[in-house]
């Protein structure tokens, strides 16, 4: 699977140790940044990027990471169709996907290890879309709220998995 991951100086290390397990798993990695540790650099200078990559396709789900994952995952947001949501756990990380089509996960550097992180993304990874009607239904209403009408997700319902 071809996975897009984006830090800034908060999460570094664990967008570091990630980018190696994720290859070591087989999938493809975009590194959106940052590059080097650089303590004064912005999350949405990294994680828009990425959102927009997972949004446009270039990758098929994104990884964002900050000091605690908030700002990421409102940076996030911000991109119309991204689904993006702060987990800590692996019920989220997979319900996250199977009733909210979410395509971007969140982490905070400071605030997950990485032994749980990669526990977490490879659940997200790993989960798909139930494309339920009552879960397409809800996605179509919130898509309404960024004025796109019907969700991507209901889109999306015929586009098969990327392996």
């Amino acid at each position: 699977m071809r996975v897009g991951i984006a830090t800034d100086h908060g999460g570094f290390a664990l967008k570091e140790e990630l980018i190696s397990k994720l290859r070591g798993a087989g999938h493809e990695v975009v590194d959106f940044g940052a590059h080097e540790l650089t303590p004064g650099d912005d999350y949405p200078d990294y994680v828009i990027p990425l959102a927009r990559a997972v949004l446009a396709g270039n990758v098929y789900r994104g990884v964002a990471i900050c000091g605690s994952g908030v700002g990421a995952s409102v940076c996030a947001n911000k991109v119309s169709g991204i689904r993006a949501a702060l987990i800590h756990d692996h019920f989220s990380a997979k319900q996250g996907v199977e009733d909210d089509h979410m395509n971007v996960i969140c982490m905070g550097g400071r605030t997950v290890g990485p032994e749980v992180a990669w526990d977490l993304v490879q659940t997200f990874l790993a989960a798909e879309f139930s494309q339920a009607e009552r879960h397409l239904r809800r996605l179509d209403k919130v898509a309404l709220l960024d004025g796109r009408g019907i969700s991507d997700a209901r889109r999306a319902t015929a586009t098969p998995r990327p392996t």
